[in-house]
C-alpha cells in the first residue's frame, strides 16, 4: 500500500525498540547515501506539502471554517514560527502516553519543524477533523486491541480527507489500493467505492492491520509494512542480517518508508503540543451527531436535496463513498448518513423523497448528464433540477424566529409545520449553518397564527411537549383517552426507542419501557402510528 505522504502534510509514526542514541550511531557506520540526505528529502516533501494544502483548503466545509470570522481567530497568529530546542522536543516527547517508544533524533527533529512551518491553516484543520473521525476511529481499534496511536495513520495517509486519492490510485482516509480494498471486502463499482466510506474502510484496516501483527509481532514493522508492504520489510530484514526492529533495518528500507517512521513520531509531537506553537483546532461544520437509513431503492442525493433541504455537499461528505450521487439500493441495500435530526425526518417523508422528481434524476437521456455533473470534485457545487421555490402560500402570516442553541433547520421546520425547504427559501439561505441569534421568516397559516407566536419565547424542552400536546389532542379528537400529565410520541416508519430516547435529554429507552410497562415481546411488536409514553412533563 503506498502512502499518501508524497501529496499531504503529516507524517505518521512508528515505533523505536531502541534508545535514540543508538540509532544516531547505527546510522553513522551506513553507507548508504541516502542515509544521509534526509534534509534533501525533506525539503522535497516541502515543496509537496504546498500543494496539498491548497487541495485541502478547497475542501468547502474547510473553507467556510478558514472564512468563518470567528474561526479565523483560532489560526495561529504568528510571522514567525515558534521552534524550540532538542532539550524541549525530546522532554515533550516523553510526556506522550503512548505504547510506543517515541525515539527522538535529527530526522524526527526536521519533520517536527516541517509541520510547524507549514502548518498554519493545515494544523487546525486537521485538529478540527479529528474531532469528527477519530472517535469512531478509536472505537474500531480498542475494539480490535490495536493501539489507539495507530489513528495517526489516516492523518498521513489522507489529511483526514475521506476523499483523498494518491497518484498510485490508493484511496480514503486509509488509502488502499484497490486490489488490497477488494482482499479486505471493500465493494469497488462505478457507483460505489467503500474505500471513501471512513467506517468500512477503517474496519478493513483494523484486518490489515491485525495480518500484519501476526506476521512480525511488533508495531513499529506493522507501520512500516503498512506503507511499503510486507515484501519490502522482509527484504529489509533479509539484508540487515536478520535484523528485527525498524531501526536496524532503517537503510534497507524504501526510501518513503524511511521517512514514514520519524513523521509518524513527529505526528504524535504535533497533535499533542499544538498549543505550544499557537495553534488550536478550527470548527469544521460537520455534524457531530450522524445516523444511518437503510435505502432499498434507487436513490439520488438531489432528491434527498429537494425534500429534506440537505445541502449536496454535505450529504457527499457524510457519505462520500457513492461517487456519482446515487445510491443503487434497488441492487443492494446500502445505509446512508445523515445529521441525526433528519434520520427521523426521512423515514418520515422516505415515500416522497423516493418519488421527488424521479423521472428528472433517473431519465435515460438525463442518467449521464447527472452523474458527469455529480462527480465528487471538492471544487463542484451542484445546481438544483429546478428553482428555489420562495413562494408563500395564501393565507399566511409571516412571523419571525431566533435561533437558539441547538436548533436545527429540522427541528424549527418541525415545529411550525413547515419544510426545511421552505424555510431556507424564504430566508435565502444555502448551507445547513445557523447562527445563535439569527432572525428567521416564517409563513404559517393566519388561521392558526397564535398557536405558532409562541414558539420564539419557548425553552427547547416547552416546543417539543407542545408537539406532544398536539399528539393528545389529536387522539382525544379521535376518542382517545390520554393522560395529559404526560408527554406522548407517535411512533414513525424507521424509529426504535433507542433512536426516539435521543430526541429527549436524560430519557433512556430503558425508561421508556418502564414507564409504559412493556416487555421485551411488548417492544417487538410496536407498531407505525402507536402512541407511548415518554415521561411525566414538568
Amino acid at each position: 500500500m503506498l502512502s499518501f505522504l508524497s501529496v499531504c502534510l503529516m507524517g505518521v509514526a512508528s515505533v523505536s525498540a531502541q534508545n535514540p542514541d543508538d540509532f544516531e550511531n547505527y546510522a553513522d557506520t551506513i553507507s548508504d547515501p541516502l542515509v544521509s540526505n534526509s534534509l534533501q528529502e525533506i525539503q522535497e516533501e516541502e515543496s509537496l506539502v504546498s500543494e496539498s494544502m491548497d487541495s485541502l483548503m478547497q475542501v468547502w466545509y474547510v473553507k467556510d471554517a478558514i472564512n468563518d470570522a470567528e474561526n479565523s481567530k483560532s489560526l495561529a497568529n504568528q510571522n514567525t514560527p515558534v521552534f524550540f530546542s532538542d532539550s524541549i522536543y525530546e522532554a515533550k516527547l516523553k510526556k506522550i502516553p503512548t505504547t510506543f517508544p517515541l525515539v527522538y533524533n535529527q530526522k524526527v527533529k526536521e519533520w517536527i519543524e516541517m509541520y510547524i512551518r507549514q502548518g498554519k491553516y493545515y494544523i487546525p484543520t486537521v485538529l478540527g477533523l479529528s474531532k469528527y473521525y477519530f472517535p469512531r476511529i478509536e472505537e474500531e481499534l480498542d475494539k480490535n486491541g490495536i493501539p489507539l496511536e495507530l489513528k495517526y495513520l489516516t492523518v498521513v495517509e489522507s489529511a483526514l480527507k475521506p476523499r483523498a486519492k494518491s497518484r498510485a490510485g490508493a484511496a480514503g482516509l486509509w488509502q488502499f489500493m484497490y486490489g488490497t480494498g477488494k482482499i479486505y471486502g471493500l465493494e469497488v463499482s462505478t457507483l460505489v467505492d467503500d474505500r471513501f466510506d471512513p467506517d468500512k474502510e477503517t474496519v478493513a484496516a483494523c484486518k490489515l492491520l491485525k495480518d500484519m501483527y501476526e506476521v512480525y509481532g511488533d508495531w513499529a514493522l506493522v507501520i512500516a509494512s503498512y506503507n511499503c508492504g510486507p515484501g519490502n520489510v522482509n527484504r529489509a530484514i533479509k539484508r540487515s542480517g536478520g535484523k528485527t526492529t525498524f531501526w536496524e533495518i532503517y537503510p534497507y528500507l524504501p526510501r518513503e518508508t524511511r521517512g514514514y517512521v520519524p513523521a509518524f513520531i513527529a505526528v504524535n509531537y504535533i497533535m499533542n503540543n499544538y498549543e505550544a506553537h499557537g495553534y488550536k483546532p478550527i470548527n469544521v461544520e460537520l455534524p457531530m451527531y450522524s445516523d444511518t437509513v437503510m435505502i432499498s431503492k434507487k436513490l439520488h442525493f438531489g432528491q434527498v436535496n429537494g425534500v429534506l433541504g440537505i445541502s449536496m455537499d454535505l450529504l457527499r461528505d457524510l457519505n462520500p463513498q457513492f461517487k456519482k450521487d446515487i445510491i443503487p439500493g434497488d441492487i443492494k441495500p446500502a445505509a446512508l448518513r445523515l445529521p441525526a435530526d433528519m434520520a427521523t425526518r426521512f423515514a418520515e417523508l422516505e415515500d416522497s423523497i423516493y418519488k421527488y422528481q424521479d423521472s428528472i434524476f433517473f431519465a435515460p437521456q438525463n442518467q449521464l448528464a447527472y452523474q458527469n455533473a455529480a462527480k465528487p470534485n471538492a471544487n463542484a457545487r451542484y445546481s438544483d433540477p429546478e428553482p428555489c421555490d420562495n413562494s408563500i402560500p395564501a393565507g399566511s402570516s409571516k412571523l419571525i424566529y431566533t435561533v437558539k442553541q441547538g436548533d436545527t433547520f429540522g427541528f424549527i421546520a418541525n415545529w411550525y409545520d413547515v419544510k426545511v425547504t421552505k424555510l431556507k427559501c424564504w430566508n435565502n439561505i444555502y448551507s445547513d449553518r445557523l447562527t445563535v441569534g439569527q432572525k428567521l421568516s416564517v409563513y404559517v397559516p393566519t388561521m392558526r397564527l397564535n398557536s405558532y407566536k409562541n414558539i420564539d419565547n419557548m425553552t427547547f424542552d416547552q416546543k417539543q411537549a407542545q408537539q406532544s400536546n398536539n399528539i393528545v389532542a389529536q387522539q382525544s379528537a379521535k376518542g382517545n383517552k390520554l393522560d395529559p400529565n404526560y408527554e406522548y410520541y407517535t411512533i414513525r416508519k424507521g424509529d426504535n426507542l433507542s433512536t426516539i430516547a435521543s430526541r429527549y435529554p436524560g430519557i433512556s429507552d430503558a425508561d421508556i419501557m418502564k414507564i409504559n410497562g412493556f416487555t421485551s415481546n411488548d417492544v417487538r411488536r410496536l407498531q407505525i402510528g402507536q402512541v407511548i409514553k415518554i415521561r411525566r412533563k414538568k
